[in-house]
């Protein structure tokens, strides 16, 4: 795999797990009743805090895991049932109502309300449901990965991280355009699909895993597909 596809790959399973667009219905209940500038604010606050969690995750999780005596392999099995659970919960359940009662009709402005207001949205809002396990398993796994590409891999690496906190910021930002243009339905669409698609990420890293701790159970060609075409 070369460090273009390791980008894109990296890039698409975190992106599917934090949905940056499916979590907007519920950022915008989240900061129901501040003004638009302080939610612009508040969602600078997030991004920088998915940034700084993600880039620490990225350059210490291998660390970790060696410090446990936990092995690759069974992180990635691991990692691979917890992004299952959350990709199923993903395409099953309606997100999108999931915190619509989560404004509590507060009232203010400035940049300490908009402080305030960002302390509350840690838990759960940026943590679990931006950066759970299923994030920081990603996370540990594809920088296992970046090892093979020496310095260049931790560029790329804390490039699509950074990508992506660009790209939550920018559809929190957007979050009262996208929500009239998607509606609804459209919103519950995106999780939904967004839902398989980490399912099946989930199901090929438990593959991985299983292949990497055994011999001859999975085939190389169904624990790396394409490996050949690229």
């Amino acid at each position: 795999m070369s460090p273009q596809n390791f980008a894109v790959n990296f890039f698409v399973a975190l992106f599917a797990l934090i949905d940056p667009i499916g979590n907007v219905p519920l950022f915008a209940a989240a900061t129901a009743g501040v003004r638009g500038k302080d939610s612009r604010l508040i969602a600078i606050y997030i991004a920088i805090f998915v940034l700084f969690f993600l880039t620490f995750f990225y350059f210490t999780g291998v660390s970790l895991l060696a410090f446990f005596g936990i092995s690759m392999p069974a992180f990635r099995i691991a990692g691979g049932i917890i992004l299952f659970l959350l990709g199923l919960d993903m395409a099953r359940e309606d997100f999108v109502a999931t915190f619509s009662g989560a404004s509590d009709g507060e009232v203010g402005e400035g940049r300490a309300h908009a402080r305030k207001r960002f302390e509350r949205m840690i838990v759960p809002f940026a943590m679990p449901l931006l950066i759970g396990p299923g994030a920081i398993s990603t996370v540990v796994i594809y920088a296992s990965e970046a090892k093979d590409y020496g310095l260049a891999g931790a560029a790329v690496g804390l490039g699509v991280i950074a990508a992506i906190s660009l790209s939550v910021m920018l559809s929190f930002w957007a979050s009262p355009l996208i929500s009239r243009v998607m509606g609804r339905i459209g919103m519950t669409i995106v999780v939904r699909v967004l839902g398989l698609i980490l399912c099946a990420m989930a199901v090929q890293f438990v593959m991985a895993g299983i292949a990497d701790a055994t011999h001859g159970v999975i085939l190389k060609k169904a624990s790396a597909p394409y490996q050949d075409a690229l």
